[in-house]
């Protein structure tokens, strides 16, 4: 072989192992950008395992403390930037035990029927210094305490009079049949049942406002004395409720859409026995709220195995106010109404967005975190604004909240044109984006509110309570949680006793005449000032209640 042929060869050979050193080159630049692509995968995994441990074990509250007063009357960009600029120290604050006032054990108590326990000197105990005998001279109250006194139950038997005309059925008198007059006995709630409307009204009590499911409340009335199964107390909040508190619930959903302001939310629930559908299918419990700045405070819950537009449409019949939700599209063109966006869900995104520790602690700087602040700095506006008449508070919106809101949406433009690897601060971004208009209804009218809360409070309730019923057997059972909670949470937005007001419908519907006159139904709503005074929680001692 000539030196020419080993040199090509060579040179061959050296193109050969160029070519596939290119290969590995362009191999090795895939692969470092596809482990990149995995590391900002596992970075965004890690955030949001840290971020659902602390929704778990964390504080519940999305609240964020800004010092200072805010002015109505400051420059609103000025602090916004300064918000964003300035890192913001936390501190703790002093912890003051605020000293219990006197007399108020004494008042709380006064509307608990009293008892006196007296303890008297024997008569012939004597002086242990000298022997002499003793003389009363006076008494004193050593202390006060609540002796609890466990429910009792008993038999009533329904002895009904019954009485003949003496005249009446002789042979000489004008009516030759016999006449007979029976007392008047108030119809059952359930025929052929030994129920009753207390006794109903506290199995619904346990469940639906105490959270006690039927196998729970089994046992316990079982240690009563009264072996009551679950099945019989699914039975009788079932029919109950369709038969006697169905027409109070409907008459609840067609007052609330008289009102100019309204929330909806909607939840899960599990429905095992729904025609069709798969034990394990999610069906939704749907909640209307009328806001705070309506006269008529109520909730109405409506079971549906959709969460589809047709079921909004259908609750929302004709409804032309403001409607307060999320940004979920099935309120979309679902009547017309003014549509208006909660902000707590938005700044919602932008918490999530925010990195954390791996000890769950906020890590400062982020745009997560300026994000949330702009939206901080309008509730704090909401607050300041909270007792002004209406009309105030929409100039004092325009005035405080417009420029904040100005300084925001420029942000979210600055913001989304830079590069992130955050894909939550990605959503938050977009979904503020994509839903200013609605987000910015709540300048029109001082009756909106700044977010759905108050039906989140609502649902609250109920999602609570789910964990440990965990699902309803048969929609029919789905209908009468529907109906019960609508009782419940409207009894208590109304200061209602919820198992007196219960009682209450139990024992006047099967003997009133709803049924043929409906507008009689007006008097037993939860905000009927025809309400008896026992259905009423005693103002005197709310006030002690944590909220």
């Amino acid at each position: 072989m000539s030196e020419q042929e080993e040199l090509q060869k060579l040179r061959e050979l050296l193109a050969k192992k160029e070519l596939i050193i290119a290969k590995q080159i362009v191999e090795l630049e895939k692969n470092e950008k596809l482990i990149k692509k995995q590391q900002i995968q596992i970075d965004n995994m890690i955030q949001a395992l840290l971020h659902t441990r602390k929704k778990l074990f964390g504080s519940s509250s999305e609240k964020t403390q800004i010092d200072g007063q805010l002015s109505l009357f400051e420059s609103i960009n000025e602090l916004a930037l300064e918000l964003i600029d300035n890192k913001k120290k936390i501190t703790v604050r002093n912890h003051k035990k605020t000293p219990r006032k006197s007399g108020v054990r004494e008042e709380m108590l006064s509307s608990i029927p009293q008892e006196i326990e007296e303890y008297i000197i024997n008569e012939d105990e004597v002086c242990p210094t000298c022997g002499e005998e003793l003389k009363v001279i006076g008494k004193r109250v050593v202390r006060s305490e609540v002796e609890f006194i466990p429910a009792k139950l008993k038999v009533k038997q329904i002895v009904q009079q019954i009485a003949k005309c003496p005249s009446c059925g002789k042979k000489d008198s004008e009516n030759t049949s016999p006449v007979f007059v029976k007392a008047k006995v108030p119809s059952p709630i359930l025929q052929h049942s030994f129920s009753t409307p207390s006794l109903v009204a506290q199995v619904m009590y346990l469940k639906f406002m105490m959270g006690i499911p039927f196998n729970r409340q089994e046992k316990d009335w079982f240690l009563k004395g009264l072996v009551l199964t679950r099945a019989d107390m699914a039975y009788w909040v079932i029919r109950c409720s369709e038969q006697w508190l169905a027409p109070v619930y409907n008459e609840i959903h067609k007052q609330l859409l008289k009102s100019e302001v309204l929330h909806m939310d909607e939840t899960r629930i599990q429905c095992n026995k729904e025609e069709g559908r798969k034990a394990s299918s999610q069906s939704y419990m749907w909640v209307m709220r009328s806001a705070a700045s309506e006269e008529i405070q109520a909730a109405y819950f409506h079971y549906s195995p959709s969460r589809s537009t047709s079921i909004a449409r259908s609750l929302l019949e004709n409804y032309s106010g403001y409607l307060i939700t999320d940004a979920y599209s099935g309120y979309n063109n679902a009547g017309v109404y003014k549509h208006c966006f909660c902000w707590a869900h938005c700044r919602r995104y932008f918490i999530e967005s925010i990195p954390l520790d791996s000890n769950g602690k906020e890590i400062p700087g982020s745009k997560g975190e300026e994000g949330r602040e702009y939206i901080n700095l309008l509730f704090k506006v909401e607050e300041e604004i909270k007792n002004l008449s209406f009309e105030e508070k929409k100039k004092k919106r325009q005035d405080a909240s417009k420029p904040i809101l100005d300084a925001f949406w420029s942000w979210i433009l600055e913001t989304s044109a830079m590069k992130t690897t955050n894909e939550k601060l990605t959503m938050a971004l977009t979904y503020a984006t994509n839903q200013k208009e609605f987000l910015e209804t709540f300048l029109e009218d001082g009756r909106i509110p700044l977010s759905n809360n108050l039906c989140e409070a609502n649902i609250k309730s109920f999602a609570t309570a789910r964990r440990a019923w965990l699902f309803a057997d048969t929609p029919n059972g789905a209908k009468a949680n529907a109906i019960l909670y609508t009782l419940v949470e409207t009894s208590k937005a109304n200061n209602l006793d919820v198992y007196e007001y219960l009682r209450y419908l139990l024992e006047e519907m099967p003997n009133n005449d709803h049924l043929i006159h409906p507008e009689v139904l007006i008097k037993y709503l939860p905000w009927s000032k025809e309400l008896p005074e026992q259905c009423y929680i005693s103002t005197k001692n709310k006030k002690y209640l944590k909220k």
